[in-house]
């Protein structure tokens, strides 16, 4: 950090003036900033006192070198488009701010080629780690093991074991919906999701198939699936309620279904949730908000998925084993006007 000197010259802080000022040694100083545990408490405070007063700015460069990195982790995604990429990249992010490390962002549009250009790329900007996420949860092919630093597959789970994979668990996802409507006295469920060539979509019914069975009820007609769009949710929606004019509440299996569930039971002149309660997936806010009334949604907690993904790089990075197989990440229920009346 620059400062001005008597005489109006520029002084550059460095560690040893931190050190100087502390009244340690420049070895103790180096350790106490960088977090380094063999530092006691009260000396850590003296030294980062230090630092604070002299508005000391730590070279980012020479810690990476001294430490053997850079600083930097590659995010390799496959749809940076997609709505579930963001809040996952944003997770990471807030993880990794607080360490001040950089994030190299890389969107290979889910072409093979174009993700090994990137990651060749990545690699030779010599990244501490990779981040690797999918634009929905089917398992997606591995980069292999021959990869020098730590890789972590988030959303969409690696198709080899040996991986670290992080994904949100829709069948507990499906099981909560089912459980809240239950739970708000609901009995004559029914449910409308989407493509059943996606793994989220069959895991969200199995899901609802557990939540039904475990409060001894059956599902009111079949589940039905198509597409993940607004106009299948009110077509779906309106089937299902004239063959079955008692159903009492619809699970949807994403927001913009449930929005098209909404308008069905409207245009059949029944009122949401008194008669008719709607639940969706995915907490997408200017879905759910947007929503008249509000949507009740279950969360998958996309960005805890972000910053636990950033944690296993630095637990890696500090020489923790990075560990493998699929771990799911539990979803959160976000209760709003579609399921419980709001005065």
């Amino acid at each position: 950090m620059a400062g001005t000197g008597r005489n109006g010259d520029t002084k550059v802080v460095t560690l040893s003036d931190v050190a100087r000022l502390a009244g340690v040694s420049v070895a103790t100083a180096s350790k106490a900033l960088n977090g380094r545990s063999q530092v006691a408490a009260r000396t850590r405070a003296r030294v980062e006192a230090a630092a604070e007063q002299l508005s000391f700015v730590p070279n980012r460069m020479a810690q990476g070198l001294l430490a053997g990195r850079t600083g930097t982790v590659g995010l390799l995604t496959s749809d940076l488009q997609g709505r579930f990429v963001i809040p996952i990249l944003m997770g990471a992010e807030d993880a990794f701010g607080a360490g001040r490390v950089s994030v190299f962002l890389c969107d290979a549009r889910e072409d093979t080629i174009r993700e090994q250009h990137h990651l060749q790329a990545l690699l030779s900007r010599r990244v501490d780690g990779l981040i690797v996420v999918g634009s929905r949860t089917d398992p997606r092919s591995t980069l292999g093991h021959d990869i020098p630093v730590p890789v972590v597959y988030v959303y969409a789970p690696s198709d080899d074991a040996g991986d670290l994979s992080l994904v949100p668990d829709n069948v507990a996802a499906g099981r909560i919906a089912v459980e809240h409507l239950v739970a708000c006295g609901r009995r004559k469920i029914a449910h409308v999701s989407g493509d059943p060539g996606y793994a989220a979509a069959l895991d969200r019914g199995v899901g609802v198939g557990e939540g039904l069975d475990a409060a001894g009820l059956k599902l009111v007609g079949d589940s039905m699936y198509a597409d993940w769009s607004e106009r299948w949710g009110r077509d779906a929606s309106a089937v299902l309620l004239d063959r079955h004019p008692d159903i009492d509440a619809i699970v949807c299996g994403s927001d913009q279904i449930a929005r098209g569930a909404l308008d069905a039971v409207r245009d059949r002149g029944r009122v949401v949730p008194d008669d008719v309660a709607v639940i969706g997936f995915d907490n997408w806010e200017p879905m759910v908000e947007g929503s008249r009334p509000e949507l009740t949604s279950i969360d998958p907690n996309l960005e805890l998925l972000g910053r636990a993904a950033a944690q296993r790089v630095f637990a890696a990075l500090d020489g923790d084993e990075l560990g493998d197989g699929v771990h799911l990440q539990a979803p959160r229920l976000v209760i709003r006007g579609s399921t419980v009346p709001r005065s």
